[in-house]
């Protein structure tokens, strides 16, 4: 049986708490692996450790710190292939969707290359009588990430990237899900040349959480995953002093108008509802047909787009459209909100409650769902579900639709379909949410741009990757200088007046 282990100086550091959890084959439903579960002890001596390798690397310039994430990029770039397989064998999503997420990753760690850049102050000269002030950026110290399974290369690279590129050493705790993945990343880090203790890769459970939310070291902690989770790390971040910018849940609705092009609609929607198999916060679970006749049409669309759908292993090939769900639970908790909606009255258009793999009995594999004719007090429609379902609610008209959009407690992306113009440009303007497309399914920003929800899908101020990132990742420092030059009027005891 293989097991992860820590990561720790440099290097693989079994664990000593004697606890383990289990890594599972999706696809089988086999343990494939034991992953180590950190005490609070361990945690707190890999903070220990990274706050005194912090002070060096903080104290290296910035340029040095780019060329590692230069480094970086081509080592992503070479281990691409082989990172894939191992995530895909351990969270169960396609190959093609892998190399994707390691993809997405990479990206911020290119857009961290200009760390240079984006640390720069502010300075101005002639404050006053022979002052000059001038702001510096610099590390807040030890940081900690702790992040989620649906994305176990990407998200940990849009934490790593800007934190250390501003001279943090960082503490990620990756989830015990899909652990591997982090830990090749951490060793790639160190081939780029980052100095041991810098990155210190922690796998664990709540204990590990509360270790470093209650941590004096930690400065700040980034999150993401579900939202009572979000709330919580951000909650108890805050207490203890540390920033924290904590991302949770998503409901995303689609809202299609009467002019939209109904196929690139259907086509849209069929690929950011299903893809991952759903596991994604970025996910469109909610189609907002505006109007009954769009509404019939898109339906009539949609479901041979559905039934066609190709659900299997990621060893099926390149054209296996998704994969199992993460764990049975999850599973289990699909396919009671799917039984849910139908007690509660939504019309089940595609049922794939008795979808079976031949071969792949006891894997965690969940048929395409379609509902019609969904009502905003169902559960399906309230709860993020996070798996192959994509619930559809009718509105009469366009107000009605963004209304829906906006009523909802979740507010991470949206988008809408249509050829109008001036209608794109008031659903971009009015509605209350983080990420929107329009006629595009799935809007996440590009690496030099932020991510972020609204609502009960972000806590804190400042958001992922882009700018914000490194104003997260630092802290200002405001300088007032003076010089005497001839000046020599002792001491005073008041702020003079600026003439």
């Amino acid at each position: 049986m293989r097991s992860v282990h820590h990561w720790i100086d440099g290097k693989e550091a079994p664990g000593t708490s004697g606890r383990t959890a289990d890594v599972y084959n999706p696809a089988t439903g086999e343990v494939q692996a034991k992953v180590d579960l950190a005490s609070k002890a361990e945690v707190d001596a890999a903070i220990a450790r990274a706050a005194e390798a912090q002070v060096g690397w903080g104290a290296t310039n910035p340029q040095r710190r780019a060329r590692v994430m230069m480094k970086m990029v081509d080592l992503l770039n070479r281990d691409m292939d082989k990172m894939a397989e191992m995530l895909s064998s351990e969270h169960g999503k396609t190959f093609p969707d892998a190399k994707g997420d390691i993809q997405r990753g990479l990206e911020v760690i290119e857009y961290s290359i200009g760390a240079p850049q984006l640390l720069k102050g502010e300075y101005i000269d002639g404050a006053g009588p022979g002052i000059d002030m001038y702001s510096m950026r610099q590390p807040l110290g030890v940081v900690a990430a702790i992040t989620p399974f649906n994305f176990p290369a990407m998200i940990p690279l849009w934490k790593l990237g800007p934190a250390l590129a501003s001279g943090n050493a960082v503490i990620l705790k990756p989830s015990e899900r899909d652990p591997t993945v982090p830990n090749m990343i951490a060793a790639l880090f160190k081939e780029a040349g980052l100095p041991d203790g810098v990155l210190q890769v922690i796998h664990g459970d709540k204990e590990s959480v509360d270790a470093l939310l209650d941590s004096d070291v930690i400065q700040a902690v980034g999150f993401v995953g579900s939202t009572p989770i979000a709330q919580y790390i951000y909650e108890r971040a805050a207490a203890t002093g540390k920033r924290a910018q904590c991302f949770g849940g998503a409901k995303n609705h689609a809202i299609i108008m009467p002019d939209a092009d109904l196929d690139q609609a259907a086509d849209a929607l069929v690929g950011a509802a299903y893809g991952a198999a759903g596991e994604r916060c970025m996910a469109l679970s909610v189609a907002v047909p505006v109007g009954e006749e769009t509404a019939d049409r898109l339906i009539e669309k949609l479901v041979p787009r559905i039934e066609k759908l190709k659900v299997g292993p990621y060893t099926a090939g390149d054209d296996v459209d998704y994969g199992p769900v993460v764990t049975a639970a999850a599973k289990e908790n699909i396919l009671r909100l799917v039984e849910t909606g139908v007690e509660q009255g939504a019309k089940l258009v595609v049922d794939g409650r008795d979808f079976n793999l031949q071969g792949y009995e006891d894997g965690f594999f969940v048929g395409p769902h379609l509902f019609d004719h969904a009502t905003p007090d169902m559960d399906i429609y309230k709860t993020e579900i996070f798996g192959p379902v994509l619930t559809t609610i009718r509105a009469k008209t366009y107000d009605e639709a963004l209304k829906l959009a906006m009523d909802h407690e979740y507010g991470n992306g949206t988008a809408i379909f249509t050829r109008d113009g001036d209608t794109a440009r008031d659903f971009a303007s009015r509605c209350n949410i983080g990420m929107v497309g329009i006629n595009v399914p799935i809007p996440v920003p590009l690496a030099y741009f932020t991510f972020g929800g609204w609502k009960k899908s972000g806590f804190g101020d400042l958001n992922q990757h882009g700018p914000d990132a490194f104003r997260f990742y630092t802290r200002t420092k405001t300088v007032t200088s003076r010089w005497p030059s001839g000046i020599k009027e002792g001491s005073a005891f008041n702020f003079k007046a600026m003439d």
